[in-house]
């Protein structure tokens, strides 16, 4: 008889722009995909009955833990951490610490669950700070991308840390012996760059990363074998939204060009197979679902806005990285010697 046990993963329900209508949709989604998944649900337990999503959902592999309290986007992470200790975000990070459930996933404010999961998670032993790794499209399948806004600076052994936990996040979900890493920065030259790269480069080096050197914003969408691109938070972030905006204005350009006339709508027609094929490869919400790593325990960040099945893929991200045991390699990793940077070469 097997002693396998399912995973179980705390959803935050009431999180997000939407809330409800996402997050119990989802629930069911992800439930018809994966019959092992088992899900905490986390939220007020009257609205979560009563909403018309309820029913689809699987009630022999749920639970609910009440709360009374909401995090609402807007609201400062201090404020959080002294007034909503029984809000849905705060009661679901506290299901991973007290091994309720493995994971959490919130589409909630960003700022607020990464303070509240570091202070009831704490840091895993040698990561000073968390970094938030999100997966992009790119020529060669993926790529997972880190820091995009956890730390708006970095310094070069935090780099190296986050570098660490990337390579071993792309071993285990991606199953890949030596991804690739890349060190962000405005060319590929060893002359380029600020203090903070090209010690980050030097240290990235000496470890066993099969680092690949510094590469340039284009090459994380075009350059085939890349699996990890490292950077800090400000210009992670900064990077990120304008690629988003970049794609969702060519969007809108193509909808407006094709239906600028009866022949670009008859053009259109003729087109709709390969920019479905296109859509559905770039598709944002594919790739729903970034990770906070460095805690001592897995936390994942959907976008705020997501829809039902953004919001599952975000799930999914939960799933693949308790199966993969991902806390225990990072754990690993980290306790082979780190490299340092020499008195006399430290930045001043």
């Amino acid at each position: 008889m097997s002693t396998h046990k399912p995973p179980v993963i705390a959803i935050d329900a009431m999180g997000g722009d939407i809330g409800l209508d996402v997050t119990l949709t989802a629930i069911a989604l992800i439930q018809k995909r994966h019959n092992d998944v088992h899900m905490l649900i986390v939220g007020d337990e009257n609205a979560i009955r009563a909403h018309k999503a309820f029913p689809t959902i699987d009630d022999g592999r749920v639970r609910i833990r009440h709360t009374s309290q909401v995090v609402a986007m807007d609201e400062a992470p201090a404020s959080v951490l002294r007034h909503k200790t029984d809000s849905s975000m705060w009661k679901a990070i506290e299901a991973v610490r007290d091994g309720d459930a493995q994971a959490c996933v919130s589409a909630g404010n960003t700022g607020a669950l990464m303070a509240s999961s570091r202070y009831i998670l704490k840091m895993l032993p040698g990561i000073s700070r968390p970094a938030i790794c999100a997966v992009v499209p790119s020529r060669g399948g993926h790529v997972h991308w880190l820091d995009l806004g956890a730390n708006v600076d970095a310094k070069p052994e935090q780099l190296v840390q986050f570098a660490v936990m990337g390579s071993e996040l792309v071993k285990a979900v991606d199953e890949k012996a030596q991804p690739i890493v890349g060190l962000l920065n405005i060319g590929e030259e060893a002359i380029k760059g600020n203090d903070i790269v090209k010690e980050t480069s030097k240290l990235l080096e000496q470890t066993g990363l099969n680092y690949c050197g510094f590469v340039e914003g284009n090459d994380i969408f075009l350059k085939e074998h890349l699996d990890i691109v490292v950077c800090d938070g400000f210009v992670g972030n900064v990077a990120l939204k304008s690629v988003e905006g970049i794609a969702k204005y060519i969007q809108t350009t193509l909808e407006q060009e094709f239906r600028h006339s009866i022949f670009s709508k008859i053009a259109a027609l003729f087109s709709l197979p390969v920019l479905r094929r296109t859509k559905r490869r770039i598709d944002p919400r594919t790739y729903n679902g970034a990770t906070l790593l460095g805690l001592q325990g897995i936390v994942i960040k959907s976008h705020g806005n997501a829809d039902a099945f953004a919001f599952a893929n975000a799930i999914n991200v939960a799933r693949l990285e308790i199966t993969n045991g991902i806390i225990g390699h990072i754990r690993k990793q980290l306790e082979q010697p780190q490299p340092r940077i020499p008195a006399e070469d430290t930045p001043a």
